[in-house]
Formats: structure tokens, sequence, C-alpha cells
């Protein structure tokens, strides 16, 4: 009776061990779609890296993943300030999103945000490609959303519909619209202007209106929302902070691929990325000057600060530098300094 016994409970251990072996070695459950969020529209370079993305993990997964693409961060009610968080909670599944509105949560990048830092390509580059970029993935990665790959969305120049802007003093008491972050709130108020924080949604109709004065964002903001016509007449090109964008999925939701998709999706990102960055610079360095000579026909004063000049706003934000580059993590600004001092031109 022991015998058969034994025999019966390791039949039926045995039955239980193969009903429990298709379950232990079944494929992640796939969404029959993954919500990404950006704040522009999909026409933006910032939006067409997002596109990119899309098509390009589309593709390569047979139509496994398939993203979905909202714009305007209408999935945090147009707060791109709330967007990593979302993130972070599942409520997003993947983005592309900007260093700026994502370091309330990531302190560390506001490294791009401080005022002048970053002179050229160049620097930007020797940045996110090297031992600060990696170093910046590992501090979003600990925040909890999981970074792929770099863009970029550009050096962010000054619009206004009052005057040309030259110098330090001619920005006193101007109203202009500002991101929300306490950075730019301290650099504008260095320069002696009135910065206003808001979203990028309530900023259009500002600007229309005349509730603020002007604006600062990369050109491709501006001509891709045509401010030119809501009287932003006078554009001063100072390159005083660059905006890098990043690559990012849910942790969770990225945990739920297997091991090949997760590989495809990562690279496809690097791949987007790099287009981005391409198309993001077009019209904008070197002899090609075509994105400039578009925005002049419309009206616009175009200003190009001379090095004296330029070295004016460096001057008047030293002391908002000094401040931010305790506030950051004086290690990560001088690896920085350092990255860029030693930049191949």
């Amino acid at each position: 009776m022991k015998k058969t016994l034994r025999s019966l409970c390791a039949g039926l251990a045995a039955c239980a061990a193969f009903a429990l072996a298709p379950a232990a070695h079944a494929a992640p459950a796939y969404k029959s779609e993954y919500k990404l969020s950006i704040v522009v529209g999909t026409t933006f370079p910032w939006g067409q890296g997002a596109v990119i993305w899309s098509d390009l993990v589309r593709e390569r997964t047979d139509g496994r993943i398939n993203i979905k693409i909202y714009p305007g961060t209408s999935l945090v009610q147009g707060d791109q300030t709330r967007e990593f968080t979302a993130i972070r909670q599942g409520v997003i599944d993947m983005a592309v999103g900007s260093t700026i509105n994502w370091s309330p949560q990531v302190r560390a990048l506001n490294l791009f945000s401080m005022p002048f830092l970053m002179p050229d390509y160049a620097a930007v580059d020797a940045l996110v490609q090297g031992e600060v970029g990696k170093e910046l993935f590992g501090l979003i990665e600990k925040a909890g959303v999981l970074p792929l790959a770099w863009g970029e969305n550009g050096y962010r120049q000054l619009s206004n519909s009052k005057q040309p802007i030259r110098k330090p003093e001619d920005m006193k008491g101007l109203k202009l619209r500002v991101v929300g972050s306490p950075l730019y709130i301290d650099t504008f108020t260095a320069l002696g202007a009135n910065p206003t924080q808001m979203s990028w949604a309530d900023a259009q109709p500002a600007l229309a209106s005349g509730a603020v004065d002007g604006q600062e964002n990369p050109v491709s903001i501006y001509t891709g929302s045509k401010l030119y016509s809501v009287g932003q007449k006078y554009l001063t090109f100072w390159n005083y902070v660059n905006d890098p964008l990043v690559f990012v999925v849910n942790r969770d939701v990225f945990n739920s691929w297997t091991k090949e998709d997760q590989e495809i999706v990562r690279q496809a990102a690097i791949d987007a990325g790099k287009q981005q960055v391409e198309i993001a610079r077009k019209g904008m360095s070197g002899d090609d000057r075509a994105l400039l000579d578009d925005i002049e026909s419309h009206g616009v004063e175009v200003v190009e600060l001379t090095p004296a000049e330029h070295d004016a706003f460096v001057a008047a934000t030293k002391p908002v530098f000094d401040k931010w580059k305790k506030q950051i993590g004086e290690d990560l600004v001088d690896a920085a300094q350092k990255v860029i001092a030693e930049r191949k031109q």
C-alpha cells in the first residue's frame, strides 16, 4: 500500500510539473499598444524622432510592439513637468523627453541648463556620448526610468516682440515665458528680465495676446510654431543652453519583453536618436543657413552676438552658474567642463 501511494504521489507530481511547464516558458504578455509621450507635435524634429523610433520598432519586431504617439504631453494634461513621474508610475509606457522637463526629478539633468556651459555642438556631443552621459543615464535609471538613447531639442534662442537684444540691459523688464525650472528663473532674473513659468500649451496663446513679451526655445520650435506670426519679430542667437532629449521606457514594460525585443527597442532608439539629432541641426550650422534665411524672410530681425557681446551675458549669469554648480554637484560640473575643454572640434 505504501509503495502504491508513493508511486501515485510521484505520478501526480510529474503531472503537476508538466502542467506548469508551459506557463514557465510562455512568452510575456504584450500590450496591443504602447503609449509614447512627447511635448510637441510630430512635425517638429523632436516629434520626428519619436515617429522614427516607433516605426523602427514596429518594423523590426514584425508588429509585436506597436507604439502610439501622444503629442502635447496629453497623457498628463499638457503638464510636461509631470511626465517623468507618469513614466515611472506606468501611466506612460515610453517617451522622448527633455532634460529640462525632467530635471525636477533628476537634479543632475540641470547640467544642460547651466548658462553658457556648452559653446558648440562638439561640446554637447562630448558630454552625452562620453562618461558624463553614462553617469546621467545611471541617475535616470536610479530614479526609476530606463534610458536608452540621446536625442536633441537644440540650442535655445531668445525671441521677443519689443526690441533687438544685444546686451543684458536690453532684457530689463521683459516678461518672458520660461520652462518650469528654478534654474531658468534664476538665469533670467539675473539678466534683468521678468521670467514667467508656463507650459508650452499655455505659452503660445500668451504670446499671441501679448500677455508675455517673449520666450526662449530652439529655432525648430520657433519656426514650427510660426512665432513670427504672433509678434515675435526679434530673435537673438546666443546659444546659452542646449536641451538634449532622452529616449526612455518604463522599467516594467521593458522587462515584460523578450531579451530579443529589448535589444531591438534599444537599438532602434539609438538609431532614431542619431537621425533625430541630424534633423534638429539641419540648417543651423556651418555654411548651411537655410533655416536662418527662412526666418528672416518673415520679417524677423535676427541678432547674432559678437564675441564681446556674448561674454557680457556670460559675465552677467556667472553668479547663477556658481550657485547651481553646488546644487547640481561640483564633481559632475567639473567633469563636464573638463570634457568640454578637451573636446575635438
